[in-house]
């Protein structure tokens, strides 16, 4: 029969579209999946960037604070040095201490005076060793210098003694 070369004929023909359209398939898969690709990654670095704005609001005033921290010693020996008097000059120390406290409580510093508490060298520097009376082994037994955090990042240790182990 004749009809055979042109009916292969008409077999490539209609096969040739076939193939084109797959291609064109896989094309779209391919550029389906590049743009997923793009936008998880765009998703991620948002995500970043808000942690990494997060973390400097949070440590915005560090270097500040930092500053402030012989102020805040300053204002605590005044205090110590005034001893127990009720003069107009200790308590305008102690609305000024409080005061200039609170400002930095706002802004997440707190103190560390950690007497009595647990040894804990992240936060703490031990400077010397003692006996006390009733203050178990390995806690802190007088602190010579208190020392700050900034949300959870510390600013200074606390320099402290140590009760000794025996």
């Amino acid at each position: 029969m004749t009809d055979d070369p042109i009916q292969t004929n008409d077999d490539a023909m209609t096969q040739e579209p076939l193939d084109e359209l797959e291609v064109l398939r896989a094309e779209i898969e391919q550029l389906k999946a590049a743009s997923l690709i793009e936008r998880a990654d765009l998703e991620n670095q948002r995500r970043r960037l808000g942690r990494e704005l997060e973390t400097a609001r949070k440590f915005a005033n560090e270097r500040l604070l930092g500053d402030l921290l012989p102020v805040f010693d300053s204002l605590d020996a005044g205090l110590s040095a005034a001893g127990g008097t009720d003069s107009p000059l200790r308590q305008g120390l102690e609305m000024t201490f409080q005061q200039l406290l609170k400002v930095a409580g706002d802004n997440g510093m707190r103190i560390l005076n950690p007497v009595g508490e647990v040894f804990d060298p992240e936060f703490h520097q031990a400077i010397s060793q003692g006996v006390a009376e009733g203050i178990a082994p390995g806690h802190v037994i007088n602190v010579f210098q208190k020392g700050y955090v900034l949300n959870g990042r510390l600013l200074r240790p606390a320099l402290v003694i140590v009760a000794r182990h025996d």
